[in-house]
């Protein structure tokens, strides 16, 4: 995910202004199955902190003792750790440490793909073996076709195993609402790395301080309103508590292809919508309605506005992975199959 990758750079620039040594673990390939997939990665500090994880915190400290060399002598190393017996996840991770130093020229290319939302290449080499020294390493691909390495100097060599990672820019969502209930689901979207932006009462406008963890904080109308740039990776939450604008805005956004839009609200105002939404846009498309959640969230018996926050963010995972809620309990095999 790209906020990890943002969250392990911000701190790598800070080790550096502090003078301390970085080196970047990433999980290359995987035999068997494990708690996290291939992609994950954390970051090191020569002082043994770190951030990030791999696993579900059980491989974390073999690979923070194992990084020492490369903290020592610069030299990028793959290790594998085996977890059938030890994480019962049946599964062998094999693990690239390598120095991790952010220049300039990165962070400039980072910064800007990341506000654009334009999505990255990480390309590591590796081969599988344990405890393998060699020219390893990774390099990201940005869209204008600028290559840059994590490691100073590193090129990649002949003779390597290739792990390609494509990151996506983060998953937007847009909170049309300014109540408390809209704050708590900000901060919900917000814990999960999600780009979280917020459009209050134009007469009532809020500040960016009143949502912790949003993007932006505007205050707008339905009338003045104009949307742009909303992708599929975009959910929309109307929590206006006001069926009138709330037609208004789902009026609004009939123009664009979204995956899922959320309208809080008694079931009773579903079918209404449904009505009034072709008297104002009659030229609506089945797919445009089949992508709106109303009430919105999963019926996991909600009641606060925190919880009522975890079933809406439930119930947009569940649609845009594609997959129907069920309790895990009921699964006898993988639980990810891909």
């Amino acid at each position: 995910m790209v906020h990890e990758l943002k969250e392990i750079i911000k701190q790598a620039i800070i080790n550096q202004q502090k003078g301390l040594k970085s080196v970047l673990a990433s999980v290359v390939h995987l035999e068997g199955s494990s708690y996290r997939k291939p992609g994950v990665r954390m970051l090191i500090t020569e002082n043994n902190s770190s951030v990030g994880a791999v696993s579900g915190g059980c491989v974390e400290k073999e690979i923070i003792r194992r990084s020492k060399s490369v903290f020592a002598d610069e030299k990028p190393k793959i290790i594998t750790y085996d977890g059938r017996y030890r994480l019962g996840c049946e599964g062998i991770l094999y693990i690239l440490i390598e120095p991790f130093y952010i220049s300039d020229d990165f962070l400039i290319e980072f910064t800007k793909a990341y506000s654009n939302r334009e999505q990255l290449k990480i390309e590591s080499y590796f081969t599988k073996h344990d405890e393998a020294f060699g020219y390893f390493g990774s390099v990201v691909t940005f869209e204008n076709d600028k290559q840059l390495s994590f490691s100073k100097g590193f090129e990649p060599q002949e003779n390597t195993e290739t792990f390609t990672q494509i990151l996506p820019p983060a998953f937007r969502l847009m909170i049309i609402g300014g109540e408390h209930d809209a704050v708590q689901l900000c901060k919900t979207g917000a814990n999960l790395g999600w780009e979280v932006h917020v459009i209050t009462s134009a007469k009532n406008s809020k500040q960016l301080s009143d949502f912790p963890g949003a993007n932006s904080v505007i205050g707008e109308s339905p009338e003045t309103i104009q949307f742009s740039d909303i992708e599929e990776n975009t959910a929309i939450v109307i929590m206006n508590h006001s069926y009138v604008q709330d037609l208004k805005y789902v009026v609004k956004l009939a123009e664009f292809n979204l995956k899922y839009i959320g309208i809080l609200g008694a079931p009773k105002r579903r079918e209404r919508l449904f009505n009034e939404l072709f008297e104002f846009a009659p030229n609506i498309s089945d797919a445009f309605l089949e992508c709106i959640y109303t009430p919105a969230g999963l019926h996991i018996g909600a009641q606060t506005p925190e919880e009522i926050a975890v079933s809406i963010v439930t119930e947009i995972l569940s649609v845009i992975r594609k997959k129907e809620p069920f309790s895990l309990r009921k699964i006898n095999g993988k639980i990810h199959t891909s």
